[in-house]
């Protein structure tokens, strides 16, 4: 219940700064995109700070927090291989 009641808070948030900007929601596309940039920034602030705060050097911060991988997804040419999933020992049944 608690990550539903942020969710609506950071909403809300966003909602009054698209009205301090005289931005109407749905934001037209790319006003949209460009927030979601954002969002995806912001969320790497935390982690990449307190490997920062902990000694690491910022490139260091960056990759331990997987940061490219998140906000660009998997790249061309990336040599890590997709996560296997293990089969399932048991598979259901079909019924017909």
């Amino acid at each position: 219940m608690k990550v539903y009641l942020l969710s609506l808070g950071a909403g809300l948030l966003v909602g009054v700064i698209y009205s301090l900007i005289n931005v109407r929601s749905p934001a037209p596309p790319l006003v949209a995109l460009v927030g979601l940039v954002g969002i995806l920034a912001g969320e790497q602030i935390v982690p990449v700070a307190k490997q920062v705060i902990g000694g690491h050097s910022l490139a260091a911060a960056w990759r331990q927090a997987k940061c490219a991988s998140h906000m660009f997804g998997m790249l061309p040419g990336q040599n890590e291989a997709a996560p296997k999933q293990a089969a399932h020992p048991n598979p259901p049944e079909k019924t017909s």
